[in-house]
């Protein structure tokens, strides 16, 4: 791909590691027209790998780089073009946190190093370009292209890394994820987590231990204003009732409360029938 600038004063190394300092090289840094240029190469990557995908938008850009933690990988050719260069591709990679079918259907947590953007200029595709770029990443994480997740791989990917690397089959997943057999057989137990079936809801319990305690009293015996004056019923669920009763404090008595305790109030309303009236209610509730 071609620019109108000079893609070796961008980029001093054949394979440029991008981040979310998209810094290329020291002479990018402090010069705010050859980081603008950066931003403009990595843009048009992006526009033109979701074109070849058939995506609807971009996933890679400067903007999305600089807020995620992932690297891109970007190769040039530095006689093309008059001597200016041109870039070849690019390959973005980043670790993420997944929900994996193993074959056993069992869902396993990983986070594995994903491929997550991957593209080669139409004209420069089948000189081993690709094959050049994927094996310095692998050199550059020291990691097995088995021991990865793909995002979302084009058909075209998913050959060159059955022809190169010999990936295939897969491991059907439910989300656009793919991984390929080995991929759980060569990782330790602290890579992989089994996460426990979700177990399903309960019965809702909105009360607290006391408050249940207080139900469980009333279930068992009759209603206290109807239970002998001195049995242990009334005095139980009396007592609790007006122990767990919202404004049950002196301090915090309503006015129509406070002014029947008052001397000279109404003697003949009893203090506690407000209180339990409400605790009645908000059981209801």
């Amino acid at each position: 791909m071609e620019f109108p600038f000079d893609i070796n004063q961008l980029f001093s190394e054949r394979v440029s590691i991008l981040d979310q300092t998209i810094v290329a090289g020291r002479k990018a840094a402090g010069r705010p027209h050859l980081q603008a240029h950066i931003d403009t190469v990595i843009d048009e990557l992006g526009k033109a790998s979701a074109k070849a995908q058939q995506l609807p938008a971009s996933i890679t850009s400067a903007s999305k780089l600089q807020s995620q933690k992932h690297q891109l990988y970007l190769l040039k050719n530095r006689e093309m073009n008059g001597g200016r260069g041109v870039v070849v591709g690019f390959l973005k990679v980043g670790y993420k946190k997944l929900f994996l079918l193993d074959r056993q259907g069992e869902h396993v947590e990983a986070e594995p190093l994903c491929v997550l953007d991957f593209y080669i200029a139409e004209n420069l595709q089948r000189y081993g370009y690709g094959l050049e770029l994927f094996d310095f990443m692998l050199q550059h994480k020291k990691l097995e292209p088995l021991l990865m997740a793909y995002d979302r791989p084009s058909p075209k990917f998913l050959s060159f890394l059955a022809k190169h690397y010999c990936l295939t089959p897969s491991v059907p997943q439910a989300n656009n994820f793919v991984v390929f057999e080995g991929f759980f057989l060569n990782r330790s137990a602290g890579q992989l987590r089994k996460v426990p079936l979700r177990k399903p809801d309960g019965e809702i319990k909105p009360y607290s231990l006391m408050e249940r305690e207080v139900v469980h009293q009333e279930q068992r015996a009759r209603p206290w204003p109807f239970a002998p004056p001195h049995s242990p019923q009334r005095s139980v669920s009396s007592q609790l009732s007006h122990s767990l009763s919202v404004g049950s404090s002196p301090s915090r008595l309503p006015p129509r409360a406070a002014a029947a305790l008052a001397p000279g109030g109404n003697r003949d309303q009893s203090p506690q029938s407000p209180l339990i009236e409400r605790c009645r209610e908000r059981r209801t509730r």
